[in-house]
Order: C-alpha cells, then structure tokens, then sequence
C-alpha cells in the first residue's frame, strides 16, 4: 500500500477517544504516535485493548513512559477529565459514534443522546492538541444532515466557541460564523479543517466502506493543508483492477483459481481495458485471504467443521466456521474477486449479506434459479478482521457477535495508519519551518 511521504518524528504523543475494538488507536500508533491516553464504554471492546496493548489506568493521570502499556480509562467520556494532558499531545483522535447519523441508526441527529461530538470538542478545549482526526458514516453528507454537518465542521474549526446548554446548534451556529469572518485574537484556539470523503478501497483496504475523515490542524503551526490534501488523494481503483485482471497480472497473483471461476468473473468484465490512471488495484477479498503485506493464507474452512466450536485451524485465532448462512434477493454475497462488502456491526443477520462468503466450491446440485453456482457460508471473525485489515495477532475478545460489532464499528487500520501518516508528515514539515 502507498504511503504518504515523510517520516514522522520518533515520539509524537496521542490521546484516544471511542477507541472501540482498537482499529483507529493501532493506526494513530503505527504512525509514530505515543498514546497517552485511550478511552472506550463497552467492556469487550475494553477487554479487547486490556488483552492486546492496553491496562487499565483507574484514577492515575500519570503520563506514561514509551514502552509502557497504553493508559485505558474505562467508562463514559463525559467523566473523563484531561486538563493534565493540556498542551501535550500532538493528536487527538476518535470515532464519535455514529448511530445519529447512520442509514443503520435512528438517524435522529443533534437530538441523539448517543451524539458525542460535543465530547470530542470538551477534549479539545482541555487539551489544546495540535492535530485532530475524526472519523465517521457518509450519513453525515445527506441532504436532511447537511446544515448540521457544516455546523460541527464549524465547530471544529472554533472549539473553544462553547455552546451553552440553553443554546440551540442553530444560535451557536451563527455566532461561530460570525467569529470565522474575524481574524482570531489567538490562533492556538482556532483550528483548520480538511474534511474528505473516503473509500477505504482506494486506500489499499479490501473492502467498500463508504466514511468521511475529518482532521484539523492548529492554525498557530502554519500547516500546509493544501499540501496535506495532495498527500491523501486515493492511491489504489477499480479500473486499476479490472486491467490487472484483462492483462493476466491478477490472475498470476492467485494461479490456484478455478478456470470456470475465472472465466465467469472475466465475463464480467469490459473487452477493452479501462484508461490507465497510474493507480494501484483494488485488493479484493481473494487477496485479504491469501495475505497481504506478508501474512500468510488463511485456511479454508471445512464444510463439515461450521459447528461454532474452536479447533485449532492452521494456528489462527477467532478463524470458526459457522452454519446457516443463507443468499436471497437483497442479501447477496461477498465474492473473492471483489472487495469485501462493507464490514457492519452486526453478527449474520446484517441485512445485506456482509457477513457471507462465496467461495470457489460448486453446489453439489446446482441452483437453476440462483445467480451463484457456489457455496457459500458465513465469514469467520478472523476472515472479518482481515478485510478490516487487523492483524492476525490482535485479539478480540467477547462472543462473536461482540467481536463482529467490534470490527464493523472499527476504523479499518490501513486507512487510519495513511491519514495518522500524513498528519505526522504535516506536523513534521510545518515545525522544520518555524
């Protein structure tokens, strides 16, 4: 996978909010960040960073040794206090839950108690961070949310513009666009904001997951946004994969494919190859299975082992065959040739199919009826995890329909470790010129 130019600096710090099952913390970390603070409410996702790189702090505000296990407070966020941190971390980042806003959720907005955005802004206030990150649903860009969503961008860019608990987000909404027209008395307190719709497909995830990233900068730093823009342009498409499969190079990746599974996805295929846009190809399902970036393949589950029990199959954890999986109009399958369909947090009665897996093995009885001459089964946590991009040793804890809602509620980690890679770069750059 590309990535962003620049070498970040070797202990930039960090602090975690809605941490969830880990996915955005691991980027923030892989990308040079020091965490020095990580919070999450749901116990298994809890138990998952306590199993994996986490402990939990309790009432200690100690700031933390690199080397040491991440500090995890446990609870709600709104009685996390982090006045200790002011000043101290280069990167705030978290996924504010996203119910209020997902086509899955209420969709309640503003008026949704499960909003906390007003939470990521009380952090800011108290910790004055150089960075921030956010990531969350498409939800956010509909028409009936679009005035709120241009209110929170405004929000982020004024934080310390607090609205008081008897003002509507409309009020508060014109005194911060009145404040944005003025130049700022302290520059520390203002914020610039780089908002950008994502598919994690184009950024090397095999999987479709439709999101909006949003990160803002202190404008005290004098970062390069615009050169910032450049550096999270999508590198990987789908007509990038389309020509590798015409011209045979994603066919020589995986030479183990059945012919009469090859020829009926080339079927699909346009006869002359799309344009050329120096891109990467989409990595699809087949290639998350077989490993990518030096994993090793995933084994194939046996037909006669989808009994929910662990066994040991090739070493790997949380890799359990489950039965009953089904394919009906409206809930179609994921296919190895494509990228994953999004992950959602749910365990196999997602509506959609998300959590069901073609595979290359012919129905014993083909289907007359049926568009798919395969079997197919449901995906196993680890295969999830994978298409999150995850690594193998992290584990998660819980039943599976807890670790499943972990990975659907994740950011997954490629596309989080590529914008935490070019905010470190960002960073770097801008304090090389002061």
């Amino acid at each position: 996978m590309l990535e962003p130019p620049g070498k970040p600096v070797s202990d930039r710090t960090s602090v975690e909010l809605f941490a969830g099952g880990g996915g955005l913390a691991m980027a923030v970390h892989r990308a040079g960040f020091r965490p020095l603070l990580v919070n999450e409410l749901v116990k298994h996702a809890c138990d998952t960073l306590k199993a994996n790189v986490a402990e939990s702090r309790g009432g200690d505000e100690r700031i933390p040794s690199a080397g040491e296990r991440w500090p995890l407070v446990e609870g709600d966020v709104s009685r996390v206090e982090f006045g200790y941190l002011w000043d101290r971390v280069d990167l705030l980042a978290g996924g504010p839950p996203c119910q209020p806003f997902s086509l899955g959720g209420v969709a309640r907005g503003d008026e949704d108690k499960r909003n906390m955005f007003p939470e990521m802004f009380r952090a800011i206030r108290q910790i004055q961070p150089k960075a921030v990150i956010c990531e969350n649903v498409r939800g956010l860009l509909r028409p009936s949310f679009r005035p709120y969503f241009e209110y929170i961008e405004r929000e982020l860019k004024l934080p310390f513009e607090e609205r008081d608990d008897d003002t509507t987000w409309r009020d508060h909404d014109e005194v911060l666009r009145a404040r944005l027209s003025e130049e700022p008395a302290d520059p520390k307190r203002r914020y610039q904001v780089v908002t950008t719709k994502v598919n994690a497909a184009d950024y090397g995830v095999p999987q479709i997951r439709n999101r909006i990233i949003m990160v803002a900068f202190r404008s005290d730093l004098g970062v390069d946004v615009a050169g910032f823009e450049d550096a999270v342009r999508p590198s990987h498409s789908e007509a990038a994969l389309v020509r590798s499969m015409l011209d045979g190079t994603y066919w020589k990746r995986h030479p183990d494919v059945p012919d009469q599974v090859r020829r009926r996805v080339m079927s699909r295929l346009p006869t002359t190859p799309p344009r050329d846009d120096g891109m990467l190809p989409w990595r699809t399902m087949r290639d998350a299975l077989k490993g990518l970036d030096g994993q090793p393949p995933l084994p194939d589950v046996p037909w006669d082992r989808l009994d929910r029990r662990e066994y040991n199959l090739g070493g790997f954890t949380d890799h359990i065959g489950w039965p009953d999986a089904r394919i009906y109009a409206g809930h179609t399958p994921n296919e190895l040739d494509r990228p994953a369909k999004t992950v959602k947090a749910g365990v196999h009665g997602v509506p959609g199919g998300e959590s069901v897996l073609l595979t290359d093995e012919p129905l014993p009885e083909p289907l007359g009826h049926s568009p798919y001459p395969y079997r197919h089964r449901y995906m196993t946590v680890r295969e999830t995890a994978r298409v999150m991009t995850f690594p193998d040793h992290w584990r998660l804890v819980g039943p599976r329909g807890e670790q499943m809602r972990q990975l659907g509620n994740a950011v997954p980690v490629a596309l989080g470790a590529f914008f935490a890679k070019a905010i470190a770069a960002a960073l770097d750059e801008a304090e090389s010129q002061r």
